[in-house]
């Protein structure tokens, strides 16, 4: 009985051995298929189009013939998306974006099947402040004459955002309350088709951000920025004018990273926090994102979190004083 109990754990050795080598030799060759880069937001947004600029370089830096597959899931203010990169199989094999305060606030405002704890974060990208956007046949040329024109029409004022619990939302509605006016929210499953709703007059005032507007203007959009809501003039636009300096001390950011589902491979989480670090840093891919006016800010993991949990706090403080649900 002795000499059986031996053989059989000298097997159970061999096998946990086999497996371990197997797994190593996985992760060495990883990737081995094509992974899916999950976007939370409709195309031409400010996230799509970094998370299509970014792909190439971070398959360069994966190498093994790495392929990104960009796919859009729009919709929920970006609820579903996220859903999705959290509920995949966690083998390196779906990754995507998180947005905040999006990816914190729904859990916040709404029962939820993840949080920012669900995810490997493998780092951030874009740092991008807030702005006010109209299209430039407005007669409105600043905040204060917004202001003016929502007090004298009620709701009268739409504000087109990428969702409920959006940092634009959030902005619009820390607008109202700084400005003692009432405006009309209208959500849209990502900043395109908030740029198209100003272009086209369906809303007035396109909360949007910095480097989307910038790069949306430069495109040809008939828009104009009247306020920018980072501490001080971006140097990506330095002759708009922040919120601050018109009267309305209101900072408000979006930041843009890539997480995986929680439970990665070591090995393989290891693979995809260097090449998206090297990505981030390659020369080539800093030129182009300066060419789309993306404010880049790369934060390794660790950094990343830190900066998600003091966020998830605010967010969660401001919902205990003005909970933002429409």
């Amino acid at each position: 009985m002795k000499k059986v109990i031996n053989k059989l754990s000298r097997l159970g050795s061999v096998a946990l051995l086999a497996a371990a080598a197997w797994s190593g030799s996985a992760a060495a060759q990883y990737p081995t298929k094509p992974i899916t880069m999950v976007i939370a937001f409709a195309p031409g947004g400010g996230t799509d189009l970094i998370a299509r600029l970014i792909a190439p370089y971070i398959e360069k830096h994966l190498g093994n013939n790495a392929r990104i597959i960009v796919t859009n899931r729009p919709g929920a203010g970006g609820g579903i998306g996220f859903t999705e990169i959290a509920k995949a199989t966690p083998d390196g094999y779906t990754i995507g974006f998180v947005n905040t305060p999006n990816m914190l606030s729904i859990p916040i405002e709404r029962p939820s099947s993840y949080s920012w704890q669900s995810y490997d974060l493998i780092g951030n990208l874009i740092d991008d402040p807030g702005a006010f956007a109209l299209n430039t046949s407005s007669p409105i040329k600043n905040l204060k004459e917004l202001a003016a024109y929502a007090k004298a029409n009620p709701g009268k004022v739409t504000v087109g955002s990428t969702g409920v619990g959006s940092d634009d939302h959030l902005a619009m509605l820390f607008f109202e309350r700084a400005a003692g006016v009432k405006m009309t929210h209208i959500p849209y499953k990502g900043s395109g088709e908030t740029r198209a709703a100003v272009v086209g007059g369906q809303v007035m005032v396109a909360a949007i951000n910095v480097g989307e507007a910038l790069a949306y203007i430069k495109g040809g959009s008939p828009i104009k920025m009247i306020g920018q809501m980072s501490a001080k003039r971006t140097v990506l636009a330095p002759d708009v004018p922040t919120f601050a300096e018109q009267g309305y001390n209101i900072e408000s950011a979006s930041l843009r990273g890539l997480a995986a589902p929680k439970g990665l491979p070591a090995d393989v989480r290891e693979k995809l926090v260097s090449a998206v670090a090297k990505a981030a840093a390659d020369p080539e891919y800093i030129k182009k994102a300066g060419e789309l006016f993306a404010p880049i800010r790369y934060l390794a993991p660790k950094e990343y979190a830190v900066e998600l949990e003091n966020t998830d706090k605010q967010l969660r403080q401001l919902w205990k004083e003005m909970p933002w649900k429409d």
